[in-house]
Formats: structure tokens, C-alpha cells, sequence
């Protein structure tokens, strides 16, 4: 059993997110197709003495109590490995905190990963993901990353062939949050009146393009409405040379995608307000290699 480990918790984007509907059991349905960025909070786990579960975080706003996903993930394992012993969590921000990009989900997944390396232990895929869905619709993505496609509350997680690397500059606005819970809402005023049939071919064309073009995002025209400059975001993006551009899951971080991290860092320049990271797309074999962890398919 090692003493501690120290893994990489890695954003996503949304390559195209779809809602289809309500469900019976008020989530939405969704259609997304996720893909793994290198944007990444770095988690470190030790064993300690005492008995329980600590956890510090270098992000002020996030709680640090039992009620944190880092520390909800360490208590779900343990208990499913009947492990009892003391785990203090070491938590370094750098994915912005409510803007889209999955970085608590993220947390969650590496927590995951990191204590089945920390004790060296194996447990079935089925039920670790049984266990990340528990945490959050998106935690059961972050045990694959790469490119996935993901159904039903976006839970149900299926690996795409990997697109080649993309560089990919996020932009995240100064000032502005959008609540999940409120763009859901939104977004559902949008679900009327409106075709699916074509969507629901263009998205299958889309997940297996290896290329990966094709961005949208359902949020995108509820959330622009209300946070114009979102929307002017994207647009300046495309206009430095993004190929695409998009919304991050439900905002209020956008993304453009441009042929090379030069380009990027240039495009880069026109938010000087913003928080902007250059990045580039993972394939699933390189993510878990950088965690240390394989899954196979």
C-alpha cells in the first residue's frame, strides 16, 4: 500500500450537447458527446493516522466539509472497500469553479482513481461507475475521458474513437456565473415546437467523425440571451481564426478550437479581462496514463 498518490483531475467540453426533454423523474434527457482537455486541478491523497477524512482546498469558495465531492467520493469507495483508515485530501484548484467545465465531477472521478491506487485495490468497472453516477451526472465520463458520448442524464457514458489533438483556448468571463439550475430551466422554454429527428442524425454523424466538427450547445441560445456577452465571446473567437466555437456545458466559459496552440495564445490576447488557458484535447489513452489508470476499450 503506497503512502500517497497524486493525480491530474481533468476539465471537459462539450463537443455538441443536446436536450431532448424532460423525464419522468424531472432531469433532463441529453445527447452531449464530452471531450477531456488538459486544463487540470491536481489532487493529492495521503494516509494518516487518524481515523476519517480531511480535505484542503486551495479555492476559498469551496467547501471543505463532508459535503465536498472530493470528500463524498473518498467515503463512498472506502466504504465499498471496507477501508477504515485515514485519508487527508490535498485539493489544487485551476479548472474555474461553476463555469461548465466538470472540475468538481473531475475531483470526484480522480478521488476515485486515486484510492484505488492508494490501497491498491480493484473493483469492478460496472460499480465504480454505479458509484461516480451517484456523485454527479458527469463523474462516470471523467473514469474514461477522451471523447465519449453520453445518454440519459448525460450518466450513461459510451468511449468515441479519439479525434486528432486539438488546441483549444477556454475563456472564462470576469464576473460571470450562470447556475445550472437556471439555464435547465431556460433551456426547457426551448424544447417546444421544435424537430428532433434531424438532430438526433446529425448528432449520431457526429460521434463517429473522427474529426469532431460540428460544436453546438442547446444552452447556448437561453444563456446568450440573458449574458450577452457570452455570445460576443464566441463570436470574437470565430473571428480570430476558431474553427468552431462554443458554449461549455451550461456556461459561462466558452471554447474555441483553433488549429494550433500559436493561434490560440494569439486569439488569447483579445480578453485581457478573462481568465484564458491554452489548452489541447486528451485521447483516453493519454488521460489515463496521466492518471495511472487504464480501463480497457
Amino acid at each position: 500500500m503506497k503512502n500517497s498518490v497524486r493525480l491530474p483531475a481533468f476539465a471537459k467540453i462539450n463537443l455538441c450537447l443536446h436536450i431532448v426533454g424532460r423525464r419522468p423523474d424531472g432531469y433532463h434527457e441529453l445527447r452531449t458527446i464530452f471531450q477531456a482537455i488538459s486544463l487540470h486541478d491536481t489532487l493529492r491523497l495521503s494516509l494518516v493516522a487518524t481515523p476519517g477524512i480531511s480535505l484542503e482546498a486551495d479555492e476559498p469558495s469551496l467547501p471543505a466539509g463532508p459535503e465536498n465531492l472530493v470528500c463524498r467520493a473518498i467515503a463512498a469507495i472506502s466504504c465499498e472497500l471496507g477501508f477504515h483508515g485515514g485519508i487527508q485530501a490535498r485539493l489544487e484548484k485551476r479548472i474555474p469553479v461553476a463555469r461548465g467545465l466538470g472540475g468538481g465531477s473531475s475531483d470526484a472521478a480522480a478521488a476515485l482513481i486515486g484510492m484505488l491506487r492508494l490501497t491498491n485495490k480493484k473493483m469492478p468497472l460496472a460499480r465504480l461507475v454505479e458509484i461516480g453516477a451517484s456523485l454527479g451526472a458527469d463523474v462516470p465520463f471523467f473514469l474514461f475521458g477522451g471523447r465519449a458520448v453520453a445518454v440519459n442524464r448525460g450518466d450513461e457514458v459510451y468511449p468515441l474513437p479519439d479525434i486528432p489533438k486539438r488546441s483549444v483556448l477556454v475563456v472564462s468571463p470576469r464576473g460571470i456565473g450562470v447556475s445550472t439550475k437556471d439555464a435547465y430551466e431556460w433551456v426547457s422554454a426551448e424544447l417546444t415546437n421544435r424537430p428532433v429527428t434531424h438532430r438526433i442524425q446529425g448528432f449520431c454523424a457526429l460521434c463517429w467523425s473522427r474529426q469532431g466538427t460540428g460544436v453546438s450547445n442547446d444552452f447556448e441560445v437561453p444563456v446568450f440571451r440573458r449574458y450577452l456577452r457570452l455570445g460576443e465571446i464566441r463570436d470574437a473567437l470565430l473571428e480570430r481564426g476558431a474553427a468552431e466555437a462554443a458554449l461549455a456545458g451550461s456556461g459561462s466559459a466558452v471554447f474555441g478550437v483553433f488549429r494550433n496552440p500559436a493561434q490560440a495564445r494569439r486569439a488569447a490576447r483579445k480578453f485581457p479581462e478573462d481568465s484564458v488557458f491554452v489548452v489541447e484535447t486528451l485521447s483516453r489513452e493519454n488521460y489515463g496514463r496521466a492518471l495511472g489508470w487504464r480501463v480497457a476499450g
